[in-house]
This record gives C-alpha cells, sequence and structure tokens, in this order.
C-alpha cells in the first residue's frame, strides 16, 4: 500500500509541476516581468507551492526551458529521423516543431545557459536535424555540395517565419509542406 501511496504523491507532484510550467508559459508570454504571485495566481496554486517546486524564478525558468526543450526533443524524435524516408521524417519532424513551438514560444525563445539541460538538448535536436538533412543529401534530394549546416540554419529559419507570419492559420501540415518546399525547391522556377 505504501508504495502505491508514494506513486499517487509523484503523479500527483508531476501533475503539479506540469500545470505551475503551462500556466508560467501562458504568464510570461504575455508578460516576461510576471511574479511568482502572478504566475501561482494562473496556475491555480498558492504561491508556497510553487516555492516548494522552485527554489527561485530563476528556477522556474530554467525548468520551463528545460521541459519546452524536452518537448521540442521528443517532437523530432516523433518524427522518426533515423528510420522514417528522408522526406517523411523531414515533414512529420517540422509538423511536430511547428506545434511544439507555438505552444512554447516563450520557453523554446530563452537562450539556454551555456551547460543546462536544455542547452544540451538544443545541440542533440540540432545534430538530429543535420542528419536527417545528410539523410536527404544522400537520397538526391538536397544537393551534394550543400553545406548542411547553413540548411539547418535556413531550416530553422524558415521555421521561424511561419511561426510569426502565420496570419492565414493554416495547419502544421500545409505549414511543414510550405516549409519543406521552400527548403528543397527555393523559390525560383519550377523545371
Amino acid at each position: 500500500m505504501g508504495e502505491t501511496a508514494a506513486r499517487s504523491l509523484r503523479a500527483d507532484a508531476e501533475r503539479s509541476v506540469r500545470v505551475i510550467l503551462e500556466a508560467a508559459e501562458r504568464v510570461l508570454a504575455q508578460e516576461p516581468g510576471a511574479s511568482m504571485e502572478q504566475i501561482a495566481a494562473a496556475a491555480g496554486v498558492a504561491r508556497t507551492t510553487i516555492h516548494r517546486r522552485f527554489a527561485n524564478r530563476q528556477a522556474l525558468i530554467e525548468a520551463l526551458a528545460s521541459s519546452a526543450a524536452r518537448q521540442l526533443a521528443q517532437a523530432v524524435d516523433d518524427g522518426r529521423p533515423d528510420t522514417a524516408p528522408p522526406l517523411v521524417a523531414m515533414h512529420r519532424i517540422t509538423a511536430n516543431v511547428l506545434q511544439v513551438k507555438s505552444a512554447w514560444a516563450f520557453a523554446l525563445g530563452l537562450p539556454a545557459d551555456p551547460g543546462s539541460e536544455a542547452a544540451a538538448l538544443h545541440q542533440d535536436i540540432a545534430r538530429s536535424c543535420t542528419a536527417v538533412l545528410k539523410r536527404a543529401q544522400d537520397a538526391k534530394l538536397i544537393d551534394q555540395a550543400a553545406d548542411l549546416d547553413w540548411v539547418r540554419r535556413v531550416y530553422y529559419a524558415l521555421i521561424g517565419e511561419t511561426l510569426y507570419g502565420n496570419a492565414d492559420g493554416a495547419d502544421p501540415d500545409t505549414l511543414a509542406a510550405r516549409i519543406i518546399d521552400t527548403l528543397l525547391h527555393g523559390a525560383g522556377p519550377r523545371a
């Protein structure tokens, strides 16, 4: 019985942290200087609950950045970067990333502190992205002479422009198709 109770307490603590982080994302996206009290109110918890989970505002911000980076890494992994055909992987990853980045724009816009979990996850994501681009290059979808680090940076820029310029409200799959088409074919005339 004790083990079940402990698991239940852990699950409750995890839910509490998730609710706090989700509220922090919403509040800080609107007001980056918001207080812990404002975040607690948005989460529907007492300020002491936040302080029990996070020593201070900076600890909350770091946890928020790490949580968002973990979700972004999961979005990339869910696209099956190592096993799906390169074009399928690129599309899935892009659609997944658009969803996560739109939900966690504040947290993912924070500069990752060197040596932090978030920074390590972002480096892993960049390596996965470059590996998918290499697979696409090997499949002749990307020119053999292309600098894949540059292609990755252009890809990131296309995602950023899509997120901040999506006035037409298109769904993530449509936007992903647009991004991949632009990345692979540019804006020049079709042959």
